[in-house]
């Protein structure tokens, strides 16, 4: 869904000229409202001041299990969230930053030699790249060449949202994982709003209608998104609040796997996961999004939806799932009240 008379032009002059750090947003849309991981906050302490002055996310979108993935950060910027991928994708794992202001990838690499001392590698495991998100093949992204797309506040920004998202489920591999924040609102702006340059650039006018990123999604055959958290946006200016009328908008962090096996609704296959405790800084229980927290070693009624995304992922030796698809029961209880051997059991889905 192309923004008419959207340009470029308008963000590139926003975040590279206008914005010389976070102190200038006239709202906080674009600000974190998700609380860091206490690991991640860790490696924050190790990146350049300069990269985290001009940092303008709106969550925290770095999931688990990076070692040795490659992954793509559309909007990098200055680079903030790709240096904290580079640090855990480790030295056989690479990072792709792709961004469309100059102003803001010269701050990520003139730190990049300084960073990658920091982290001890002798070779640059993360690279930036100049180009638009709306279409990747022209910055030398290939198809199914990514194991995770990761974004943070950037894709409200994409003035042909539809395209981005084709775009990302080209470049994934099978069982690749897109986990991205961004903010959404409960309706469709008018177009003045929408048009209008501030509004854009602060992370606003081009916020998703929450249906409508349904449907985009769905028509690209992502038919089973997961919301991993959701936070309503404040905005704090009493001016920008009048114009927005009575639009609400929400952080949101999103998940969703490129996988053949996933169907629009949630079936019951009679399939039980475990969780082995064994992903790094999460021992005794995983969430997989927000209405499924796995505990470890406790049975969990699943979907067949996500069974497939813990067992046909990179996230696979860690569950262990019991049961395939040869026996169909209907649709999936989302009540609750489903239990798996006798245990109690939380049966949730999307």
């Amino acid at each position: 869904m192309a923004l008419a008379n959207t340009g470029h032009e308008s963000v590139q002059e926003y975040y590279g000229k206008v914005l010389t750090g976070s102190e200038d947003l006239k709202t906080n849309a674009c600000c974190s409202i998700d609380a860091m991981p206490a690991h991640l906050q860790k490696l924050i302490r190790d990146i350049e001041p300069e990269v985290l002055e001009r940092f303008y996310g709106c969550g925290a979108p770095i999931p688990p299990l990076l070692d040795g993935c490659t992954v793509l950060d559309l909007g990098c910027g200055t680079g903030r969230d790709a240096y904290l991928a580079s640090k855990l994708v480790g030295s056989t794992g690479r990072v792709i930053g792709v961004d469309m202001t100059g102003e803001q990838l010269e701050v990520a690499e003139r730190c990049l030699p300084r960073q990658m001392e920091r982290y001890g590698y002798d070779t640059p495991n993360v690279e930036f790249r100049k180009g638009f998100i709306e279409d990747l093949s022209t910055v030398g992204i290939k198809d199914e060449s990514v194991d995770v797309v990761i974004s943070d506040c950037v894709i409200n920004l994409a003035s042909n949202k539809e395209n981005v998202f084709k775009e990302i489920f080209r470049v994934l591999k099978p069982g690749g994982e897109l986990y991205f924040s961004d903010v959404y609102v409960d309706r469709r702006l008018p177009v003045e709003l929408m048009l209008d340059p501030v509004l854009h650039g602060e992370c606003l006018a081009g916020a998703l209608y929450t249906e409508d990123f349904r449907r985009i999604i769905e028509n690209l055959g992502c038919l089973d998104v997961r919301q991993v958290s959701r936070g309503t946006i404040t905005i704090n200016n009493p001016d920008i609040e009048k114009r927005l009328g009575m639009a609400n908008f929400y952080s949101i962090t999103i998940r969703a796997f490129k996988l053949d096996s996933i169907e629009d609704r949630c079936e019951d296959y009679g399939q039980v996961a475990y969780y082995q405790g064994t992903i790094p800084e999460y021992s005794h229980r995983f969430a997989l999004d927000d209405h499924h927290v796995f505990e470890t070693g406790k049975p969990m009624l699943v979907c067949g939806n996500t069974a497939a995304m813990v067992e046909e992922t990179r996230f696979a030796p860690h569950f262990k799932v019991v049961g395939d698809r040869s026996t169909h029961f209907g649709l999936f209880d989302c009540s609750g009240d489903a239990s798996s051997d006798g245990a109690d059991s939380a049966a949730a889905c999307c």
